[in-house]
């Protein structure tokens, strides 16, 4: 028995006709209905609550090397055209569910992006949205989370649940400010980041695999335990000593030639910092790995079947320990982010939940490297959206939108994660024989 055999299809039982296995589909409509809700919030606000004026899109900034000027839309008809466009894909993915077709990843992504535009025009009438600054913005936003999300899928695709990310940011974002600030060097700081992400990893690994504790429990316990020693040694040790200790450099910005150049986008995924660009190859070659490789093979087997794994020779214990530790090394790459690449310095609880944002994004994307990623990017979106319609004066309440990240997170699992199913043996130790 080779390992390949492992993703080998399943032989279909006698009887097992083609009739008797449609009848075994089933409609899942949380995705229908999820859109409806939206449509129909899109529509109360093209009518019961519409908004007249012209809403300006800026698409250059000030570092833009080509003016592509303003474009001025207008609201009301704007919101109205969207609001249709909205109704036809909630029609098409009803369409699709009662005739047991599959719904493309085109759709929901589409309909984001649509259902946005209309929201952003709707609270922007009488003002101007800067495009690349909203863009930058959410790119920056959604980097630790980003991070803090492959550790998560490449942790569970292990077998082990990682509820410690919050964890793995905090005493990162500690030790590259420490590290970075006595050396002088930011690539020492996110080494030891990498390090420090890395030993939270490691005492997950050893008590949920080696002596069998609860990992959810187990992962609790970290983000409450480093949560209050890094807040004990920010107050005892960098405040007394803050510019030996707290005072970190910062990662540049290296724009890349002539791609920088490229209107809006170019600024924003172009004119960055070296973790930026380290996540630009991180996420596809985690997918690339996952997926195509060997070692990917062996990692989601142990998390799938670990007695088949077991059975064919994978060691399974040691390569869930091994590659919870790589996990947790690329969430610390997002907790040097927060000192090393956006505050510049540490502060006790710098990451605010972000470790647990990142857990939804892992579940949001089906603990796929590439949707958690995306998921990732929705919810820095909107946590930048929230400022700038903050600064738009937009007529719904500032409370609300200090709460629209957090909807969006519910709203995201409740409405599309139930969809997915998470690796079989996630959360389940292995005991051999």
């Amino acid at each position: 028995m080779s390992i390949d055999s492992l993703n080998a299809p399943t032989a279909a039982a006698p009887g097992d006709s083609p009739v008797s296995r449609e009848k075994v589909r089933q409609r899942r409509w949380k995705l229908p209905i999820s859109l409806a809700v939206a449509t129909v919030l899109v529509w109360i606000m093209a009518f019961p609550f519409g908004r007249h004026g012209v809403s300006t899109y800026r698409l250059s900034d000030r570092t833009s090397s080509v003016n592509l000027g303003d474009i001025g839309v207008p609201t009301w008809a704007a919101v109205i055209v969207c609001a249709l466009l909205l109704a036809l894909m909630t029609a098409y993915a009803f369409w699709a569910v009662s005739t047991y077709r599959r719904i493309g990843l085109w759709l929901p992504v589409v309909y984001a992006l649509l259902a946005v535009f209309a929201f952003l025009t709707w609270s922007a009438a009488g003002g101007l949205v800067p495009v690349t600054g909203l863009l930058f913005g959410a790119l920056s936003l959604s980097v630790p989370l980003v991070f803090g999300a492959l550790g998560g899928v490449l942790g569970e695709r292990a077998g082990v649940v990682n509820v410690a990310i919050e964890a793995q940011f905090l005493l990162a974002a500690f030790s590259s400010a420490v590290v970075a600030s006595v050396t002088g060097s930011y690539v020492a700081g996110l080494l030891a980041a990498m390090l420090a992400g890395a030993l939270v990893a490691s005492v997950l690994a050893a008590f949920a695999i080696k002596y069998l504790v609860d990992q959810v429990i187990v992962g609790v316990v970290l983000n409450v335990l480093i949560t209050g020693l890094t807040s004990f040694l920010h107050g005892a040790v960098l405040n007394p000593n803050a510019e030996a200790l707290n005072s970190p450099p910062r990662f540049p910005r290296w724009p890349i030639p002539f791609l920088s150049d490229i209107p809006v986008i170019g600024p924003v995924i172009f004119n960055q910092t070296l973790i930026v660009y380290v996540m630009y190859i991180t996420v596809p070659l985690v997918a690339w790995g996952l997926y195509k490789t060997r070692w990917g093979l062996r990692l989601r087997a142990v998390g799938e079947h670990p007695q088949a794994a077991d059975t064919v020779g994978i060691k399974v214990n040691p390569t869930r320990f091994w590659n919870v530790l790589l996990a947790g090394a690329i969430a610390g790459i997002g907790g040097a982010y927060f000192t090393l690449g956006s505050v510049g310095s540490f502060d006790k609880e710098m990451t605010g939940g972000l470790g647990f944002i990142a857990l939804a994004a892992v579940i949001f994307g089906g603990w796929d490297p590439v949707r958690a990623t995306l998921a990732a990017l929705l919810f820095g979106f909107t946590t930048n959206l929230e400022t700038l319609l903050t600064n738009l004066g937009s007529p719904i309440p500032s409370e609300f939108m200090a709460m629209l990240p957090y909807v969006v997170t519910i709203l995201a699992v409740v409405g599309f994660a139930g969809q997915v199913r998470g690796p079989a043996a996630a959360g389940k130790p292995y005991i051999k024989g």
